[in-house]
């Protein structure tokens, strides 16, 4: 096995996987290779013959499945942002095999009576704060996988999640294919009415994309349809485009995600039962910020009622303008974008087609990377020749006082090949406990790739996208822990939006788009008549973009406090129209993400009952953003080293609840939310 590269000792700059030198094949013999491993090294802790002591089984436990980390981090990262039929049915093989690995190591006697005996004499071992948060947690880990459970329950257990592996990774994959499916050419100057010059770029790139060079295409990539959604006078083609967007994963045949849904809910219903708790979402809540279902609902229907109200009158104003445009029929989803850019231009006379050539790709990301070192003192430099694993992927190395603190790969463009949405992911974490490991973390975004030439422009959306992605990364590069179990963002749920949230807010700080929002071609910066448009319609159409939102969070906690006789036979779209029909969701208005694609709930356990957590984040962010105003100075030194201190740097080594009151001396209330938000009167 010394022969795959996988495997090798890897003798690149930065400790970067050698991209080009391996392919898909090389995958399953390194996986079986490495969990070979890492079961023995699992047997090892677990016979150990000396009494446990923390070093000879927490430690020991950090230090297991080195080599299969590292495999499974270049695996996924290209199965997310570049994958290929090879590497997709490798997935499906694997995630049982994955599964049940993990279920192995977290449902074996031994090893789970060593760190249940370490915890019963916690208060005798002497730990640090940091040591003593890694083993509440890691035997919270053991217990909630079922480690208590008597012999046939951790059997059922372990059945159970490797089938929901296998369920997710069929979810992500029918999604996938349903947006690498469609496409809508434009044929001619009548089906190209309406769109300005940028989202007619961005649609002959992704012809390009697509091997049709000369055409105008338009996909299921949100950075493309949005836009199309907003400009295009065609409201067939607007209904076209916009019916199959709702679409994915419903459409029938191989790629139909509803029965997956189905089977997922009843199989984690089924796991919340076995460990004691009444309904899945109470299960996942309970180790949460949230704790419980009924703290999230509250806070979602705290949100949910002026947030209706605003849409109503943001529904009235744009059917008025809509009669005037002699639609006579009632105001349709695929209508609500077209008509609001309307009014947002009347209103505030920001035109999107007039902020894009300010928010170029490469300037939104140096601003990013310029906040970054006002407040925190980091410093951004372009590493060349690196191999990624992409073309389309760039890499800085990320330095402080000339110290290494890590290298930052971003990969920007909408791509067939990649699943669609924004994340960050990491091909290694930081940690202390093996020497000094800087990480490495990816930014990958969804962004209309531009013709060749032609520079990337952004929306004000994406060019938050770009800030609240970096916020993230800034959690993961500058952690400063011992243990990998609780680096960057291995925190809470509904802790981990903190910071990226959080981040967002200084895009449009006045001072940082004076700096880095210039005009692409003539390099004048933004003139201040348009930054304080910007600033002004900072909450226009809120009303739409948080009914969306909450409506999304409300079904997915809705469907996780189903029993698991009531998931096993639930249709998601007629539960989702009962749901939508119980909290009364505006007609013109679509949930932000339904249940057949919405990934974050269904493609992995991760966000699962846990949508919510962007919103109870949002609480914390908008009041975090307050601790900066309120001293005058956005960029305060004391407050920066204490958000520092206690959110970016810190990882999971504090409770998410100490570290808030840590940075911020008190909880947040859910007004300045509200008040953020533009839902009631500052």
């Amino acid at each position: 096995m010394t022969d795959n590269p996988l495997l090798r000792d890897w003798d690149t700059p930065f400790g970067l996987p050698p991209f080009g030198t391996f392919g898909p094949a090389d995958f399953p013999p390194a996986f079986d290779a490495a969990m070979d491993a890492q079961r023995a090294e699992i047997a090892a802790i677990a016979e150990d013959p000396a009494e446990p002591t923390f070093a000879n089984t927490i430690e020991a436990l950090e230090g297991v499945g080195k080599v299969l980390d590292r495999v499974a981090a270049c695996f996924f990262n290209l199965t997310s942002s570049d994958t290929n039929p090879e590497l997709d049915a490798i997935q499906r093989d694997y995630a049982p095999k994955f599964s049940r690995l993990h279920s192995e190591t977290l449902l074996n006697p031994k090893l789970f009576a060593r760190v249940d005996a370490l915890w019963e004499a916690r208060d005798t071992l002497g730990l640090d704060p940091e040591s003593a948060r890694v083993l509440k947690l890691y035997h919270e880990m053991f217990v909630r996988a079922g480690a208590r459970l008597d012999e046939a329950g951790r059997t059922r257990m372990g059945a159970l999640m490797e089938r929901l592996a296998t369920l997710g990774t069929s979810f992500t994959q029918n999604m996938l294919k349903d947006e690498q499916d469609w496409e809508m050419v434009l044929e001619g100057e009548a089906d190209l009415a309406g769109l300005p010059e940028f989202v007619r770029d961005a649609a002959a790139g992704a012809a390009e994309e697509r091997g049709k060079p000369g055409k105008h295409v338009v996909t299921l990539s949100r950075s493309l349809i949005v836009p199309f959604l907003t400009f295009s006078t065609r409201r067939d083609l607007r209904e076209t485009a916009f019916r199959a967007w709702i679409a994915r994963g419903e459409k029938g045949g191989g790629t139909d995600n509803r029965a997956i849904i189905a089977e997922t809910l009843a199989l984690r219903a089924e796991r919340a039962a076995l460990l004691g708790f009444e309904t899945f979402a109470a299960f996942k809540l309970a180790n949460q910020m949230a704790e419980t279902p009924e703290a999230v609902r509250e806070l979602l229907m705290a949100v949910w009622k002026p947030a209706t109200a605003r849409a109503a009158e943001e529904e009235a104003a744009l059917r008025e303008r809509a009669q005037a445009d002699g639609l006579n029929g009632p105001l349709e989803p695929w209508d609500w974008r077209f008509y609001a850019e309307q009014e947002r231009q009347a209103k505030y006379a920001v035109d999107e087609a007039e902020l894009k050539p300010y928010l170029a790709l490469d300037n939104v990301v140096e601003a990013a990377f310029d906040v970054a070192g006002r407040l925190f003192g980091l410093s951004f430099a372009p590493v060349e020749g690196a191999t990624l694993h992409h073309r389309d992927a760039r890499a800085w190395e990320v330095t402080k006082d000339g110290r290494h603190v890590g290298l930052f790969v971003g990969d920007f463009f909408a791509r067939p090949s990649k699943r669609s949405g924004a994340w960050m992911s990491t091909l290694r974490d930081q940690q202390k406990l093996e020497g000094e490991i800087r990480p490495i973390v990816l930014n990958t975004c969804n962004f209309a790739k531009p013709a060749p030439g032609r520079p990337a422009l952004l929306s004000l959306d994406d060019a938050r996208t770009v800030f609240h992605e970096f916020g993230h990364a800034l959690h993961a590069l500058m952690s400063e822990v011992r243990y990998p179990f609780v680096s960057g963002t291995s925190v809470a749920r509904d802790f981990v939006e903190l910071p990226s949230q959080l981040y967002e807010h200084w895009l449009t700080v006045p001072e940082v788009l004076a700096k880095h929002a210039r005009h692409v071609e003539t390099g004048e910066p933004m003139p201040q008549a348009l930054i304080d448009k910007v600033k002004a319609a900072e909450t226009f159409n809120m009303g739409f973009d948080t009914v969306e939102y909450v409506a999304s969070a409300l079904i997915d906690l809705e469907m996780h406090l189903l029993s698991g006789e009531a998931a096993s036979g639930v249709d998601a779209g007629a539960f989702e129209a009962d749901v939508l029909e119980r909290i009364g969701m505006p007609g013109a208005i679509v949930v932000r993400h339904r249940p057949p694609h919405f990934g974050h709930v269904f493609a992995g356990d991760g966000y699962s009952s846990g949508y919510y957590s962007y919103m109870w984040s949002e609480v914390m962010d908008a009041d975090a953003f307050s601790a900066f105003e309120e001293t005058g100075d956005v960029f305060d030194a004391a407050t920066a080293a204490k958000l520092a201190a206690h959110v970016y740097s810190a990882g999971g080594s504090e409770a998410p609840r100490d570290a808030y009151l840590g940075f911020r001396g008190r909880m947040p209330e859910v007004d300045a939310l509200l008040r953020g938000r533009g839902l009631v009167a500052a």
